[in-house]
């Protein structure tokens, strides 16, 4: 695709001739090989599908504006596909990632150039696998730093760190869900969380060490932190230090301090850090958050921020981890979360809206009578009591070519029947499936509610929507009441976000503006609860003329 390059390939030689001291339009190039590798955690040794060798993958660095082409080339038995985690793809929705959504994936033996243009973003995101289990070593960030010239908005740290927080299987993946799958229960949990690849020390394994972050007395570092676990909420703490929060999801916030964050799957938090006590060890720690009655890998991450000169052997200062039910925690953390609302990076909340949308999101109980050990019943997930069902042609490929039957666009905009949805629940479990979409005009207002049911038992659900960016207008426990809670919406200066947490038992309100051509996959982002169908799909029409219509596709995009 040559859309992303052409502007600015014509912008810089304007630019060239008119100011050639402001020339900032780049392309970036990377190749990620996607190969076997074989590595050691928690004393086993086992190959693993990682890119470029590495685990967690390299970091993508790029500024805002730069257009960036990244050849793909799949050398493992498994399809691949990449996804840009928060990248908006303006008008690039071929280069988003989501296997069977805006791409077919890439073949064994195949390979796929991503091309894209970074616009009006700047901050940490990542990229990751998205088809079967692959993210869970399949991921790396993805940090894009503000164009020349353009400062922080915060005093600029002397030095900055990507901070990988992850889950790790002694078994392999694609075994463990293609298990659950077979069986109609849930996968075993991870038998360990990582930080920047390591779980820290482990019983029984002592040869087991940690990722170290060397700081020097006085200065300040910015760690960008990524949840790219794939099942758990975590929290996140360095002993004896206090951590001031300037960014989540590569947008701006207004600083805050605090001792703990808690970041869900697909969120990323940027803190800075100063380096402002005794010489030493202190203990970083990466432990799980689940408020709710499921099994969670109990296990806690350790690293070490070790200041320069401290004697290797000295004691580690350490720190304790919040329970795994600390909702008071986790809650005083969201809520302290604003848009920083400048007039340099304004909060653009729309005012009006266009369409109101209302979104169950939990699980239910299907039949299966293969399915032995869950008594003839499969657990699946659900948005409005759709069980979305795969296609095997790309969404994105059907509708530009406008292929009929591979999906409909009566995507439900409010549940087909009310219950007490943090309540007991209904008497029948059972779901619909489909491959439904919910349509679009371009330009259009859109506010969705996201109300967590407790159907079999309430979840957190970190949802993620892709190609867009919405803003967090309201949160609360129960159920929602459009008639009063609307009242209490934060239409000023909420959150900006790509992945929001449906808390377990209540609800998220968000906003955004349609303003970008596609079909756009919105899913939880528990990889379980996706396999189980958690997800569904928005179609963007385009607009009125190029500028607001959708590409064409590359010539080597994957075919299915």
């Amino acid at each position: 695709m040559v859309g992303g390059i052409i502007p600015c390939l014509r912008m810089f030689l304007l630019l060239a001739f008119l100011f050639p001291a402001f020339v900032h339009c780049r392309v970036r190039h990377y190749t990620f090989n996607v190969l076997m590798k074989n590595t050691t955690r928690l004393c086993s040794s086992k190959p693993i599908v990682s890119v470029n060798g590495k685990f967690p993958g390299p970091t993508i660095y790029a500024r805002e504006d730069d257009t960036v082409l990244i050849r793909v080339v799949n050398h493992v038995k498994y399809n691949v596909s990449i996804h840009w985690h928060g990248v908006r793809q303006l008008r690039t929705g071929w280069a988003d990632g989501p296997a069977y959504i805006t791409q077919c994936p890439i073949r064994p033996g195949h390979s796929y150039m991503y091309n894209f243009t970074i616009t009006g973003q700047r901050g940490t995101l990542f990229w990751h696998a998205h088809v079967l289990w692959l993210r869970s070593t399949v991921h790396g960030a993805l940090v894009i730093l503000p164009k020349l010239g353009v400062p922080y908005p915060f005093p600029k740290p002397d030095h900055e760190a990507v901070v990988v927080l992850a889950e790790w299987w002694k078994s392999d993946t694609e075994a463990v869900i293609n298990e659950a799958i077979k069986s109609g229960l849930a996968p075993n949990v991870s038998d360990a969380h990582t930080i920047n690849g390591h779980p820290g020390p482990v019983t029984n394994c002592p040869s087991q060490g940690g990722y170290k972050l060397s700081v020097d007395p006085g200065k300040s570092y910015m760690l960008r932190v990524i949840n790219a676990a794939l099942n758990e909420e975590l929290f996140f703490k360095i002993a004896g230090h206090q951590m001031t929060v300037v960014e989540v999801d590569a947008t701006y916030v207004k600083p805050f301090k605090t001792n703990t964050i808690m970041i869900a799957p697909g969120q990323t938090t940027n803190v800075i850090v100063t380096a402002n006590q005794g010489s030493g060890k202190y203990m970083v720690a990466a432990s799980p958050f689940m408020d709710a009655p499921i099994a969670v890998d109990n296990q806690t991450a350790t690293a070490t921020l070790h200041y320069s000169g401290a004697l290797s052997g000295l004691r580690t200062v350490l720190t304790s981890t919040p329970p795994k039910n600390a909702t008071p925690v986790a809650n005083n953390f969201v809520d302290a979360l604003r848009s920083l609302n400048s007039n340099q990076y304004p909060a653009r909340v729309p005012q009006t809206v266009d369409h109101s949308l209302f979104f169950t999101v939990g699980l239910g109980l299907n039949p299966c009578p293969s399915c032995k050990p869950a008594n003839g019943s499969r657990v699946v997930a659900s948005v409005n009591n759709v069980t979305f069902v795969m296609p095997t042609v790309a969404l994105l490929q059907a509708h530009f070519f406008n292929l009929k039957g591979v999906f409909t666009t009566d995507f439900p905009g409010n549940p087909p029947f009310a219950f007490n949805y943090t309540g007991a629940g209904p008497a029948n479990l059972q779901t619909s499936t489909g491959t439904k979409v919910y349509r679009l005009p371009y330009n259009a207002t859109v506010q969705l509610v996201l109300q967590d049911t407790g159907i079999i038992a309430p979840e957190n659900h970190p949802i993620h929507l892709h190609g867009f960016n919405f803003f967090a207008v309201g949160r609360g426990i129960g159920n929602f009441n459009p008639k009063t809670d609307p009242a209490n919406f934060n239409l000023v200066d909420p959150v900006e976000r790509n992945t929001i947490g449906v808390p377990a038992g209540g609800w998220v309100a968000i906003r955004f503006r349609a303003d970008n051509p596609g079909v756009w996959f919105m899913h939880c982002h528990l990889e379980v609860h996706t396999t189980w169908g958690l997800k569904m799909a928005f179609l963007v029409d385009n607009g009125k003329g190029p500028n607001e219509s959708l590409l064409p596709p590359p010539k080597d995009l994957p075919k299915c």
